[in-house]
């Protein structure tokens, strides 16, 4: 296995485990806070990028993309995926999150008329089915009907789904940007929109939070994650497409959920159920059949 593989492997096993990361921060820190600091932190490190002589080139359609694009791929991203695994378990959440490519291939045929082809639209069936497993088995597996754990855990499954419609909207959107912008220039520029986007809901937690009651582990993780989620797991995706075949790329996205999964067992004392085994195997299913035949690669989490 050359290093690009490598890269691709790595980036799969970041973006996963931010899913669990993302969990442990919250218990601690509001949402709105996180998100925000996330932003924050991102722009710290890719404020350079953002050079007026560079920013000059951009075009009015391109920018009208880039705005697109940072609403759905950082802004609600952000706050759906934070705020569904707050209510949900990091592995039924890192399950959903790797249907990302089927849901790409579904709304490129409703939206870009480019109709998939047999092994993607099994893909797609088993990413569906390994979906309602999860929802059913929680939905059903307490008593009550309003607050119960069972009732949010299915309402962050949901919110968790929105984040991935909302990236795989990201996906389509820069599908025409790539061709005419550097990629490290629009992580920088949705950042950018997304910082902007996301300071109203942050600002009020930013200043009244009592920022010394939460312990120095935790304001670590918020730096791993804002420096995770929005730069190492992206630089090494694209580190590695660029050398790997997208059949393989496509193989690898199955490691997400598994990622996910482990951190949630190590860290965070989950056990995983049967629904859960039943879903991961349609997902990973999934992915594995319908990059056999890819040319193109799946797509990384913002």
């Amino acid at each position: 296995m050359n290093r690009y593989a490598l890269y691709l492997i790595a980036a799969m096993l970041l973006a996963g485990s931010n899913v669990g990361v993302g969990k442990s921060v919250v218990a601690f820190i509001p949402v709105p806070l996180f998100a925000l600091l996330r932003f924050v932190i991102a722009m710290a490190v890719l404020w350079p990028l953002l050079r007026p002589a560079k920013i000059r080139l951009v075009k009015r359609d391109e920018w009208a993309n880039l705005i697109q694009q940072a609403f759905f791929g950082t802004f609600m991203f952000t706050l759906l995926m934070l705020n569904g695994v707050q209510r949900t378990s990091v592995v039924a959440a890192g399950v959903i999150t790797s249907t990302i490519p089927a849901v790409v291939a579904l709304f490129s045929w409703f939206f870009l008329k480019e109709r998939p082809n047999g092994r993607a639209l099994i893909s797609i069936a088993l990413a569906i089915v390994g979906v309602v497993v999860i929802n059913v088995a929680q939905g059903t597996g307490g008593h009550g009907s309003g607050s119960g754990p069972q009732d949010s855990s299915v309402l962050g499954n949901l919110m968790v789904l929105g984040a991935v419609c909302c990236e795989s909207f990201y996906v389509i959107l820069s599908r025409r940007l790539t061709q005419t912008l550097p990629a490290i220039d629009i992580c920088a520029y949705t950042h950018f929109f997304g910082f902007l986007l996301m300071l109203p809901f942050g600002f009020s937690a930013l200043v009244s939070f009592n920022y010394s009651s939460v312990s120095l582990s935790v304001w670590s993780l918020v730096l791993w994650y804002g420096l995770s989620a929005s730069i190492f797991s992206f630089w090494l995706w694209m580190k590695g497409i660029r050398h790997v075949d997208g059949s393989l790329a496509g193989v690898f996205s199955g490691l997400l959920p598994i990622a996910a999964a482990l951190y949630g067992i190590v860290f965070l004392g989950e056990r995983p159920t049967i629904a859960h085994g039943i879903a991961l195997a349609c997902v990973v299913t999934g992915i594995v059949l319908a990059s056999t035949k890819a040319k193109t690669a799946p797509p990384m989490i913002s």
